[in-house]
This record gives structure tokens, sequence and C-alpha cells, in this order.
């Protein structure tokens, strides 16, 4: 049943009701048995434990417990089957190190989870609440929980509505319904039947669940309760909402499994290799071949890239909330750097969701005021600049006495009260040293007569100096109608040209979206002042002016939507506001860059499929009077264009659409907590330029991480290249060391992944953009991030610097050096190549183009990284853990110097021949 549709006789019959009874005790119980509690259904939480938990089945982190397991199995083997103490302990450091590893990895991830949830549930709130209902002839005050369908609520200004209701008695009642509807303004409430089909914002004779009572009173049919209410729909559509994988999970995630694949078929070739090869199957060359495929295992897997990630990706988040940003998941750091559309709400988002007078019309004189928002502060200043003298005390004196707003200064802080079209009021007329309590020190409020709906105006009788005088103000063609004549000049015209004229100007507002509020004064007798009706006293007006009110743009807005479109991302306006403001908004702040850009209206949405919105939704920019589920629609279906959204937003309305989308944007100081708790990214300050500096620093973490990945992938094919040289080409006894000896221990592999590659590769997320990213078109989600030549760079790099290493462990070997002495030069070699690598990763060019001491915590990181691997081959203790020996100096400064010459000339060729492979 469409309840706006129906009269009030016939909703009365429906739920057998009497007005001035209400509901009966049994009528309580049964509607509630029917109909359900006013309650919405709490999510349960997931288990710390199960939190917890969730990292081990990341695929990465099943290859590490493996490697383990492994591990865990070579020791046993060798404790009790060939007796090798030494092979056993090797084996248990390494199973203990890669176990301590995967608690690492799963400790960051249970922290950054339970670390987000949120412990307020802003839907919660009505439970706190109290409403009056009238039951059984008498009004009761219960909890608003206790609420059930066909119960009548009593309301006064002040007042939340805490179900969804169909107005059966309305005395000037307003209601603020922006947390729905997207309107700043205040809806006035009526009692009859809506006969065609309309919106949620047009359904005037409806009270939908948060909304606050701004004034008058009025008795409401409760018609839904709980999810059954708009609000509690959204909360339904959140729940629907299935969360998004981050562009960068899920190319993490598919080079994981290709990782994963790639890692368990060498392990096992060269299990299988290593028996076949050997001149014969005994246990040594069974435990040799062995301990070479867990070296391989754990080399092939780049063992640091969770953990590394995850603190990579918490210094974007440092770094954003520096900029007010604060990222509530670590993953949408990086999404809001391949954002390819931005969605907006546009009350409180774009616009500062406080009514403003932005020009007026008084005296034949055109204004403009200055200041927006509720401060009470900014120049007023004629348009023309023809009028030398400000000429406009009869209009400012009806805005300010014929209202009922205030507006006060407490602590610093602008608190305003009443009606947002008359707080706009008020506060120009402080912008103009007019305040209404100081007028009346020295005049007389004799009379007010309210605001209907039917006659669409507002006066006062005010005495002055032992004159009587009629204010009003109400809609400017009902107050045309009714006037007499147009104060022009200080002097009376009473042509119909002066009206003309007058109606021209509203006209004009109108076009550009504001909307539009005359002003108008008469004269009175002593006896109509005192004793004359409402028709008598409200005719033949003088109009003294027109002002023309908006929910104005916040400042900021516009330029930063110019950098995004600069960036090539897309910027959309999707409010539940009129047309003609909608599109007036957009161009104002270069949305689009027509007055007659097309917008497209939820009505006409409703009518459309999915694949006929499919085909027009990456042409529209600005989407006018939709519902939360048109927001999820038009998100949805932009996302199946393979674009990347961002959605934000601050009402209750906003919520579905910003879970939906990509990266939800919730504003942190006017968004509602619901808001809040489905977003991604809240913005600290409010200020849509925020998100712009977000997705600079998107793409500066993005490109950050893809050079941290590319120098961690360099570092596993150099590893495991240098072990598969060694298995096929180390068949015969070299010198000391024996055939089809390891080129690397398995610990030695480990340390390179964890500290002396590890350590480095966290501080590239310090770095600065190399270039202008925000002139760059958003990166394909598609695109792997070893694309544009990174996986050439990392395999031909990887390569040779794996050669490098198996050739210096071979020359090791026929020098005479016993086997950990081999592995040590082996070992270094790769260490200091790869720290003179990550200055070459830094850059998607060459090393030369960046300053090396411009990101001083990676030359901190590599120098210490270099020391801690030199002293683990000095110290006995890591002698006996990771296999490693002393050399002399002389090996020493080669193992230094010799590997950085392949970083030096590859660099060279590439930046002198502008070869992009390598």
């Amino acid at each position: 049943m469409k309840f706006y549709q129906q009269t009030t006789n016939n909703l009365l019959e429906y739920y057998d009701l009497q007005i001035e009874r209400g509901l009966s005790r049994d009528q309580v119980n049964r509607n509630r048995s029917v109909y359900g509690e006013n309650k919405l259904p709490e999510e349960k939480e997931e288990s710390y434990l199960k939190v917890f938990l969730k990292s081990f089945k990341e695929p990465i982190v099943v290859v590490l417990l493996g490697a383990v397991a492994l591990s865990f199995f070579s020791a046993i083997y060798s404790f009790q089957v060939v007796h090798d103490s030494q092979h056993g302990k090797e084996a248990l450091y390494e199973a203990i190190a890669i176990a301590i590893l995967i608690l690492i990895n799963a400790f960051l991830g249970f922290w950054q989870e339970i670390s987000a949830r949120k412990n307020l549930n802003a839907l919660k709130e009505m439970n706190n609440r109290f409403v009056s209902v009238i039951r059984e002839g008498s009004i009761e005050k219960i909890p608003a929980n206790e609420l059930v369908v066909g119960d009548l609520v009593k309301v006064g200004a002040g007042d939340f509505v805490e179900a969804d209701v169909r107005w059966l008695e309305a005395e000037e009642l307003q209601l603020i319904e922006a947390h729905l509807t997207g309107e700043a303004d205040a809806i006035i409430k009526i009692t009859a039947a809506i006969n065609e089909e309309v919106e949620i914002g047009d359904q005037k004779n409806m009270g939908f669940s948060g909304s606050v009572v701004s004034s008058g009173q009025g008795i409401g049919l409760v018609v839904a309760t709980g999810v059954h209410t708009e609000l509690g729909k959204i909360s339904q559509l959140m729940k629907n909402v299935s969360v998004k994988q981050s562009p960068l999970q899920e190319t993490v995630k598919k080079l994981t499994k290709t990782l994963m694949k790639i890692s368990a078929g060498i392990v096992v070739l060269t299990f299988i290799f290593g028996l076949i090869s050997s001149d014969e199957l005994s246990v040594a060359s069974v435990t040799t071949v062995f301990s070479t495929s867990i070296a391989l295992a754990v080399a092939s897997i780049p063992d640091a890239l969770p953990v590394v990630l995850s603190i990579v990706l918490t210094i974007g988040a440092v770094k954003m909330s520096k900029n007010k940003g604060l990222i509530k998941t670590l993953s949408s750091v990086e999404t809001l750097g391949s954002t390819s559309y931005i969605c907006s709400d546009k009350t409180g988002t774009l616009t500062q969701n406080e009514m403003t007078v932005t020009k007026f019309h008084a005296n034949e004189q055109t204004y403009k005021v200055e200041g927006l928002g509720y401060h009470t502060t900014g120049d007023i200043a004629p348009e023309t600049k023809v009028a030398q003298q400000k000429n406009y005390d009869s209009f400012m004196r009806g805005i300010v006495l014929c209202n009922d707003s205030q507006v006060r200064e407490e602590n610093k802080v602008t608190k305003v009260f009443g009606n947002p079209t008359e707080i706009a009021l008020t506060v120009l007329g402080k912008k103009a040293n007019y305040d209404k309590v100081n007028i009346l020190r020295d005049e007389q409020l004799i009379r007010t007569l309210p605001f209907t709906s039917t006659r669409k105006m507002m006066s006062v009788v005010v005495k002055q100096d032992g004159k009587y005088y009629l204010y009003t103000k109400g809609a400017p063609d009902v107050l045309i109608d009714k006037c007499s004549g147009v104060l022009i000049e200080d002097k009376v015209e009473q042509t119909e040209k002066a009206k003309t004229d007058f109606l021209a100007v509203v006209d004009a507002y109108a076009e550009e979206a504001l909307r539009t509020l005359a002003v108008a004064q008469r004269e009175l007798s002593e006896e109509q002042a005192l004793s004359g009706s409402t028709d008598e006293l409200e005719k033949d007006f003088i109009l003294t002016g027109v002002a023309g009110i908006i929910d104005p743009p916040r400042q900021e807005v516009k330029e930063s939507v110019r950098k995004l479109h600069e960036a090539n991302i897309n910027v959309v306006m999707i409010t539940g506001d009129h047309e003609k403001t909608a599109r007036a908004i957009a161009y104002d702040l270069g949305i689009v860059d027509s007055k007659n850009a097309k917008v497209l209206k939820g009505i006409d949405l409703e009518k459309m499929s999915d694949e006929e919105l499919f085909e027009i939704v990456t042409k529209v920019r600005v989407y006018a009077r939709v519902t939360p589920e048109h927001k999820q629609r038009i998100v949805k279906q932009l996302q199946a264009h393979e674009q990347v959204v961002a959605m934000t937003g601050d009402g209750v309305n906003d919520a579905p659409a910003l879970r939906a989308a990509d990266i939800g944007v919730a504003m942190g100081i006017t968004g509602t907590e619901v808001t809040k708790d489905s977003a991604d990214l809240i913005l600290l300050d409010d200020k849509f330029t925020t998100i712009e500096k977000s997705v600079y620093s998107g793409r500066t973490i993005y490109a950050n991480i893809k050079n941290f990945m590319r120098h961690e992938l360099t570092t596993n094919v150099a590893e495991v290249l240098a072990l598969i040289l060694g298995l096929l080409l180390f068949r015969i006894t070299v010198g000391n060391v024996a055939a089809m000896t390891p080129t690397l221990t398995a610990l030695m592999v480990l340390w390179v992944n964890m500290v002396s590659d590890a350590i480095p590769s966290f501080t590239l997320g310090y770095d600065v953009a190399e270039t202008d990213l925000m002139k760059e078109k958003p990166r394909d989600p598609r695109q792997s991030i070893l694309a544009n030549y990174t996986w050439s760079r990392v395999l031909i790099r990887g390569g040779i610097m794996g050669a490098m290493v198996y050739l210096s462990f071979l020359l090791a070997a026929r020098s005479g050096m016993e086997t950990s002495e081999a592995q040590t030069v082996a070992f270094l070699t790769l260490v200091y190549g790869q720290l003179w690598h990550v200055f070459d990763a830094r850059s998607s060019r060459t090393l030369f183009r960046r300053n090396p001491f411009e990101n001083k915590r990676l030359v901190v990181a590599v120098l210490f990284a270099g020391f801690a691997s030199f002293l683990v081959t000095m110290l006995p203790f890591f002698n006996n853990i990771m296999g490693t020996a002393q050399l002399t100096l002389p090996i020493y400064l080669l193992v230094l110097f010799i590997p950085a010459l392949p970083t030096l000339i590859l660099s060279g060729i590439k930046e002198i021949f502008k070869i992009k492979i390598w």
C-alpha cells in the first residue's frame, strides 16, 4: 500500500482507529506480533579468534605454513633418522623463524581490523528517546522502540520522528529530512492524499524515521517500524552489499597464486631432479636435496610481502591522516590512487548544508552578499556599483522582524535555532547590522500571523514611533498578486511595469537555482493593527525586495574538481535535491561545462532497466531526486564498466552507496555515525579538497608499492636462480665444497628476505612522487602491478644478480674456501647486490634520475641492513645458526663493491639508449 495516496478516513478504517482514542492495549500487542518491533536487527560481529585466524587463509601464508611443516619434518628427520644434530638445528631454526614471521603478519592484520571496529551504531540511537502517543484516549510517553504500526504519534518542534508516519493533522508542521532526501531546507507537511506517484522527497504528507521537526506540530499514524521504515531499508541495503576487494588486493592475490604455482613446480622438479642426478641414493644425498628444496621454497616466495605491504600502506595511512583523511582499512589507501569516478552527494559534501542569502534585490538595487553558511560576517555590496549609498532599510527590517529563528555566538561558535530559511535571513540581517532584539528595544511587536501552507506567507505587526506597520515575507508570486506597488528609490511605483520588472528579478534568481523569498510592508491604522483579520491585513502590500537563497558550494570544491578532472577522474553529483538546483551547483563547481547539461532524475532512473542505465551511466554527471537504492544502482553500473568508484556523503541516505563503492568517503564533522561506519575514508575536516589530496597520496603509495614489489621480486629471482644454477651445475666436488651443496642455506635466504631486503623495502613507502602523478590517467585495475616492463626488469636484473651470486660461490669454492665460507661469499654478494639495486628500484626510469639522499630513511635502512648482514658473518652465534663464516678484509671489500656493477652498468645503458625493458 502506498500510504501517501490514501485519505485519512481510509487509513483510520484500515487500522480500525479513532483519532481521539488511538490503539487499545490488545491492538498494540496484536500489531507488534503482526508488524514487528521498532528495532533494527543487530549485526553479529566476528569473534576475535575468527578475525585472528583470517590471515592464515591467505595463499602466501599457506605456502609459508608449508615451508614450516617441511622444515620441522627435516629437523625431525635429521635428529631421529640420520642423527645430524647440526642440520637438525638449522632446520628447526628455519621453522621457528618462518613461524614467527607468520605470527607477526597475523597480529598486524588482527590489530588493523579490531582497531577499525566501531562501538557506536547510529541506528540504535532511537532506543534512547521517548515519544508521545495516543493510546486508549490518553497521551502517553513511551520509549521509541515500543512504537507499533497503527500508533498515533504527537510531535512538536525539536522532536525526532521515530518511525515512518502518515500525517493526519499538521499545524504549520515542517520537517528537516536531509538525512534521506539531501535537501537542506525544511519541508512543509500536509495531510491531504497525493494522487500521483512521487518520490520520497515529494511525499509531503509523510514523515520518515530519523527526521526532525523544525517547527509546528502534528499527529501522525505509524505505518512502518524497524526494518520496514525507509531508514530500516537503508540498513538492509548495507547488509546486502558484499565487501569488494581493492585493485591492489586483487593484483597481489593473482600474483601470489602465480608465485605459488611457480614455487610448487620449482620445489617438486628440484627434488625429483636432485634425486635422479645423485650418483647414489643415500641419506646424505636425500638430506642435501631436501635442504635445497626448502631453501628454494623460501626463496621463491616473497616471505616479507604481507608484512612489508601492510607497513607501506600504514605509512600511507599516516600521511593521509596528516592531510585530515582518516583511513579505516589499509587496502583503501591504494584504492584511492586507482579511482576513476568520484560520486558525491551534494548537500553537506559539495555544499555547506547551511542555507545562505547570496544576493538580494531591494529598492531597485541588487546586492551581492559575501560570506557563506551561518557565519555572521560578510560584506554587502551593490552588484552594479551604481548606488553609492546602501538603502535597504525596509527590506532588512522586514526579514529580521518577520522571523522566529535565532543565531547566537557561544564560545566563539555560531549556534542556530529555527527554520533554515529563516536562519539565512537572520544571518543576512546580522551582516547588515540589523538585529531583531535590538530593533524591538525601541519598537513593539504587536501581533504575529504565523506562516501557513495555504497563505504561503508570514506577517508581523510592529508599533514604531506611534505608527503601526505590517511586515510580511512569503512566496514572491503570492505577494506580487496582493501588492499595490513596489518600492523603487524610496518611492512607491504602482505601475504594472514595476511589478513586471520585480517578477523578472525573481525569475532570474530562479534560473540561478536560488530559492526566492519576497518581502513587503504596509502602514496600518490602529484599529487594523489591533483587530484586523489576516485577510484584511495581508493585502495592498508595498514590495520592498526579494532574497535569493541557496545552500552554497564549499569554497574549496571548485579547485578540487578542476584538479580531479586534470587527473582524468570523473566527478559525478548524486543528490535528492531538485533538478535545477543540482544543475546550477554542478555548473558552478565545474562538474559540468554547460548550463543545459543533462540531469537524470530518479523517477526516470526508476523506469530504466540495469541494461539501459549501463548504456548511459558514463555519460551522465548529475543525478537529481534520487533515492538510496538509485545511488547503489549508479555505483554498481559504473563498476560494471570496470571503473573504480569512490562515493562521498554525509547523510544516512548515502551509507548503502558508500558501502557498495570501491571506496566510501564520509564527512567526519557533519557526517552521521552510520555513514562513517560504512566508509573506508573519513574526512576529518569535511573538505572535498581532502579527497583530491588523498587521491594524490594513493597514487604515490601505489607507485611506491610497485617499486617495492619490483625490488622484492628481483631479489626472489636472484635467490631462486642462484640455487637452481647450483643444483644444475655444481655436480662435482670443487675444492672443499661437496657436490650438490646449496648455494645458500634456507636461513640465509630468510635473512635476505626479512632483513636486508624487507627493511629497505618498507622505507620506499616514504618516497615522494617521481613525476606529477595528478596529470596521469587512473591505472587500469585489471592491469598487473608488474605491467609496463616491470616483469622484464625483474627477470633481467634478478637473473644477472642470481648468476653473479652463483659465480661468486663457485669462485670461492675454487679458491679453496670451506663450504660455510663459500656460502657466506654468495650470501653477501646477494645482500649487497640487492642493497645497491634498491636505489634503482626507486625510479621507473634509472637511479641517475633520483637523488639517493632524498629519502633519508632509505639510506639509514640500507646502512643498517648492510652492517647487520656483515655482523651475522662475524658473530659465532649466527655462524652456528645460519652457517655463515668470517671472511678476510679483501673479500669483504670485493663482495661490497663488485655487486654494484650490474645495477650501475644496466642503469647507465638505459639512461643512454632509453631501453625500456630493463
